[in-house]
């Protein structure tokens, strides 16, 4: 969908300022933001997919009035509600008062570190050979989807070449609204400068994305 986060080439939101140094959190309850998404989104109800969706999925209003953990904290509170594990008299009140949903699993204190290092690989294998191989000259579709999506809106309907052939990958507009894994092969393709921005760019300057195979087409 082209939601809020989706901000490449968009115009009047001002430069972006890197801050020096900057630390992991600049509060306390980032922390704990942090925490407790991961340790909801290990509950086993949603996936990365729909987790990252319901961020995005915030009205603009919200989305851009927010911080960072802001936003994931609002996120998390539309996940639950969706599944059952809150409901909107317990975010009205400030404590569990309606009954809940069952989690599938329970992330432990003493299993964090070992369920972290694990990771979550999204990497599978896909049946099909590779439709696409480097050096192939191809286009970026151009759609609108009202779903989840990771193609970036800058980059549809542009042409650009195929750098790289990654691995299979989940794909996320399907995972994401739990329609199946779907994996896909994923590309690195490098799109130039003029083709971005248009007339008056720098035409040194390249952009590189990676897309999926169903992203693509021939140019």
């Amino acid at each position: 969908m082209n939601g809020p986060q989706d901000l490449g080439g968009q115009m009047g939101f001002g430069p972006v300022a890197p801050e020096k140094d900057e630390p992991y959190f600049h509060a306390d309850w980032e922390r704990r933001a942090l925490g407790v998404t991961l340790t909801a989104g290990a509950m086993g109800a949603w996936n990365i997919d729909e987790s990252r969706h319901a961020r995005e999925s915030l009205h603009p209003a919200v989305y851009y009035s927010s911080s960072y953990y802001q936003i994931w904290i609002k996120a998390l509170e539309v996940l639950l509600t969706r599944h059952g594990f809150i409901s909107q008299h317990d975010l009205t009140e400030g404590r569990a008062v309606d009954p809940a949903a069952t989690p599938k699993r329970v992330l432990k204190a003493e299993n964090v570190p070992a369920v972290l290092a694990k990771g979550g690989p999204c990497n599978r294998p896909v049946e099909t050979a590779p439709r696409f191989k480097a050096g192939d000259t191809v286009r970026t579709k151009n759609f609108n989807p009202t779903g989840h999506t990771r193609l970036p809106r800058y980059a549809r309907g542009k042409r650009g070449t195929i750098e790289a052939v990654r691995d299979g990958f989940v794909f996320p507009d399907t995972n994401a609204h739990g329609q199946g894994e779907n994996p896909q092969w994923v590309y690195t393709v490098v799109l130039d400068g003029t083709e971005i921005w248009g007339e008056g760019a720098d035409p040194t300057l390249t952009v590189s994305i990676d897309a999926w195979e169903s992203y693509l087409e021939p140019a």
